[in-house]
């Protein structure tokens, strides 16, 4: 079974306290492609190696099912930075 925008969701905001999450499904519909925007508290102090793999753990079992996934990871400063830049 493919895996869906809310099984993601639901499973991101199970393990993290979220800010802001953005999920897009990059494969037209069929569950294999995923690219996520999490920006949580509890990436502070950590590099972006940390909290991908704090996202990665908490994620496996979605992972596992998919081609491809990519995330980006802010702390809600980095995010409102981000935000800040890209108008």
């Amino acid at each position: 079974m493919p895996v869906t925008v809310e099984d993601l969701e639901r499973a991101i905001r199970v393990a993290f306290p979220v800010s802001h999450l953005a999920i897009e499904d990059q494969s037209s519909g069929c569950g294999s492609s995923y690219a996520i925007l999490l920006v949580s508290e509890v990436f502070e102090g950590k590099n972006t190696l940390a909290r991908h793999r704090l996202i990665n753990q908490a994620l496996k079992q979605e992972i596992s099912q998919l081609h491809a996934f990519s995330q980006k990871s802010f702390t809600p400063a980095q995010y409102a930075a981000h935000q800040a830049k890209s108008g």
